[in-house]
């Protein structure tokens, strides 16, 4: 289907006048017109065309959609007041507010309808917007196609776009909440209060998987962030590996390298529901783990959102070599059901899977479906084992290849395959250099998808709202790799695009003080609407309660900070202030205690800072501050194990002890020799005596280490083993005894020395007379 009569089908009749002029740009690009010698195209042409695609059309469109815009935001804030009147209290002293039970379900009703009537309108603006980006991207590269020797304004066409991001979701996000919060309030008084739940997220989209239901969130990830995220990811979740069978295929520092092998007709009907959110809209694959050639499990999806935004999956597991009779509708599962009954299989389990099958390649007969698209990917994937409340991946290497026969004669696969061999049996791989360029797309950023399982309050962990709404990732809702990759390599053969295709010509990195602040702003107001209207929820959603954080939880990129360098200062500042919440406060607190206890009796308790130990010169050299954010981990994964000491290391302890203890008998046997030698000398047994006292110090402190040192081997201490303070306390006794029994020795002869002398004197006068 041309994309003119496409245009003239998703005209919305009031405003008909509003949309792109697309006949009369075709006209002066003159596309039904043959080149000549006798109509070249001049300067003069160029200018018509650009004036009217960029200050016309352009211009029309985008001012139109913001009007319409603020014209829905100003009808859902008249709402929001009016629901806000009809909110009941919780006291009697206001007589002329309505009380619980006294609220009028006519005026909620009324007020109901008029929500449809704004979202229906909602709904209708994402059309226009959509089906007019489309446009312009269409005419643009006809334009270039025809014209293109001497003029291509696609790169100007793509800039303009994202500096007028009609297209773009961002914008609709606070419209949305405000909706949700209403349609929640006035349904729990109209159903008698329902389930005490809090309102859904209406950008994310919902999952069940296994009777479980789950709430999946899509961001891309830079490439200067990623490595951050992982990060942030690595200290709450550990990664893990998919299956066996990928584990056993690949190294064992690799994640799983993944194809998805996607169907479409002719027609593409399947993406066509998808990127138009068509209710019961479904995508069909397969799926395997690593290269083809080493006969992996293939997988065969099918997957069908509903029009709630909710999924159910279909799936069955599927040899290689019958593949291509299931691609042709000849597949008999006999045989696996065959197997499965010898494996003795549930009856109910047997013939889910048959009809499993029957439905599926009855749907590929019907739709005629055949493979079009492939995406390889290599995946990392995040979650604790037998914990699937959340379930985190992210893929890196994202590439997309045409796999379709829509050109009889320049088939990208041979038609008589299901896959394409030239990639298969020589085993290619990321970047696929050794293929025709026109034929793949790689996609510039990692894709993250966070699956949370959904609970009675839907309250997510606190590290991962600060992960979703930090700098490191930018949130595109609905991406579909299925939707993206055909878009990218169909363009000619689809006319509608997804809206995210703008976000491509923009750079997602972002300023982490700048989002962290907006992020704040968006909870905040979120907070005052639900308060604003907390009596027609309930108890259930008001029970969470906000609270404003004073600096962002997740920590700078290097990129981040060199894109803003005016807030180096700031960012220092933060990275010395109040941990954002109480986990990061309790952990850094018990950092420092750590840290305090670890200098337990050691020299840097006394000079801080300085250990002579090799332990301590070694840690000073290595250790570098932690980025903000992290924090050191309670417990080392070297101590999670089973105790297994060495003889050695207690044999080393006891002659420490008894090394001390030879001490403690030198020195006592040297007190006990100087006291009973003393006799009547004084000097001599208070000398004694302190010997002694510097004995049984020396033995107190033997036996004291021994015990101190076998607990911090039983606990697996990190602390310093050596302890300076004893040694440096005998070490300064015995000196100081030495230099007072120097000092009072010495004081003793000296004036034994003088009597004598004066003795002496005496005796020579008398003699002399």
């Amino acid at each position: 289907m041309r994309f003119g009569r496409t245009l003239r089908e998703s005209i919305y009749p009031p405003w008909k006048d509003k949309y792109i002029d697309y006949a009369k740009l075709k006209s002066l690009l003159r596309e039904d017109v043959a080149d000549d010698d006798n109509q070249p195209w001049t300067e003069e042409d160029e200018t018509r065309f650009c004036e009217e695609i960029f200050n016309n059309q352009l211009e029309k469109v985008a001012q139109f959609q913001e009007q319409r815009f603020n014209a829905l935001k100003e009808r859902v804030d008249a709402a929001f007041d009016k629901l806000k009147e009809l909110a009941p209290v919780e006291s009697s002293e206001d007589d002329g507010a309505p009380q619980k039970g006294e609220i009028s379900a006519s005026r909620l009703r009324t007020l109901e309808s008029e929500l449809d009537e704004i979202t229906n309108e909602v709904r209708e603006l994402k059309k226009y917007s959509n089906i007019n980006y489309t446009g312009f991207l269409k005419i643009i590269k006809k334009h270039d196609r025809k014209r293109g020797d001497r003029y291509k304004v696609r790169p100007m066409m793509q800039l303009s776009l994202s500096q007028r991001p009609f297209n773009s979701e961002t914008g609709y996000s606070p419209l949305l909440n405000k909706l949700s919060i209403m349609y929640f309030a006035i349904r729990q008084q109209l159903e008698d209060g329902g389930e005490q739940l809090p309102p859904l997220d209406l950008e994310s989209q919902g999952e069940t998987h296994n009777g479980e239901r789950y709430t999946a969130h899509k961001f891309w990830v830079h490439p200067d962030n990623l490595l951050e995220v992982k990060t942030v990811i690595l200290r709450h979740l550990p990664a893990l590996v998919y299956s066996e069978q990928s584990a056993k295929e690949l190294d064992g520092s690799d994640s799983p390298s993944i194809t998805s092998l996607y169907f479409d007709n002719k027609q593409f009907e399947l993406y066509g529901e998808k990127v138009n959110r068509k209710s019961e809209a479904t995508s069909l694959r397969l799926r395997w783990y690593g290269q083809l050639a080493t006969r992996p499990e293939i997988f065969v999806e099918q997957k069908t959102v509903d029009d709630k935004g909710g999924s159910q999956d279909l799936k069955f597991t599927i040899k290689d070599k019958y593949v291509k009779s299931f691609v042709n509708g000849e597949y008999n599962p006999e045989k696996a059901v065959q197997k499965m009954k010898r494996q003795s299989f549930a009856p109910e389990k047997i013939e889910q899977f048959q009809e499993t099958v029957n439905n599926i390649q009855k749907y590929v007969k019907e739709k005629g479906l055949s493979p079009v698209l492939r995406a390889n990917y290599v995946r990392t994937a995040f979650q604790k084992p037998a914990d699937d409340r959340i379930r985190i991946a992210i893929d890196t290497d994202v590439a997309f290849i045409r796999e379709d026969t829509l050109d009889p004669s320049r088939p990208c696969r041979d038609p008589n395959e299901w896959h394409r061999l030239d990639i298969d049996e020589s085993e290619m791989t990321y970047p696929f250099k050794k293929m025709n360029q026109s034929e793949v797309n790689r996609f510039p950023y990692a894709l993250l998808e966070i699956k949370l399982k959904e609970d009675s309050q839907r309250k997510h962990p606190t590290w991962v709202e600060d992960l979703m709404s930090s700098h490191l990732v930018h949130p595109t809702p609905r991406f579909s790799k299925f939707v993206h990759g055909i878009a990218a390599l169909f363009e000619d053969y689809v006319n509608n695009l997804p809206f995210w295709l703008s976000d491509l010509e923009s750079d997602i990195r972002k300023d982490p003080q700048k989002t962290f602040e907006e992020e704040e702003q968006r909870r905040a107001q979120r907070h005052e609407d639900v308060m604003a209207v907390g009596s027609l929820i309930g108890a259930g959603a008001k029970s969470g309660s906000y609270k404003p954080t004073q600096s962002s939880p997740v920590s700078k990129s290097y990129l981040a900070e060199r894109m803003s360098k005016d807030s180096i200062a700031q960012a220092l500042n933060r990275r010395t202030s109040t941990p954002a919440n109480g986990e990061e406060a309790g952990e850094s607190s018990s950092q420092q205690r750590s840290e305090q206890e670890r200098s337990y009796g050691t020299l840097s308790s006394v000079i801080p800072g300085f250990s002579l130990s090799k332990y301590s010169r070694a840690k000073r050299a290595s250790q570098q501050p932690l980025p903000e954010g992290v924090v050191a981990p309670t417990e080392w994964i070297k101590n999670m194990g089973e105790l297994k000491v060495e003889p050695k290391v207690w044999l080393a302890n006891e002659r420490t002890f008894l090394k001390w203890q030879h001490i403690c008998i030198l020195q006592g046997g040297l007190a006990v020799g100087l006291y009973t030698a003393a006799g009547e000398n004084t000097l001599a047994s208070v000398i004694g005596l302190l010997f002694v006292l510097i004995a049984v110090f020396a033995g107190i402190w033997g036996y004291a280490m021994l015990r101190i040192r076998r607990t911090m081997i039983v606990e697996r201490s990190g602390k310093d083993f050596d302890n300076m303070i004893g040694p440096m306390i005998i070490s300064g006794s015995l000196m100081l005894v030495l230099i007072l029994n120097f000092f009072f020795a010495y004081r003793e002869a000296f004036g034994k020395f003088k009597d004598d002398q004066s003795s002496l004197g005496e005796l020579l006068s008398e003699d002399l007379k």
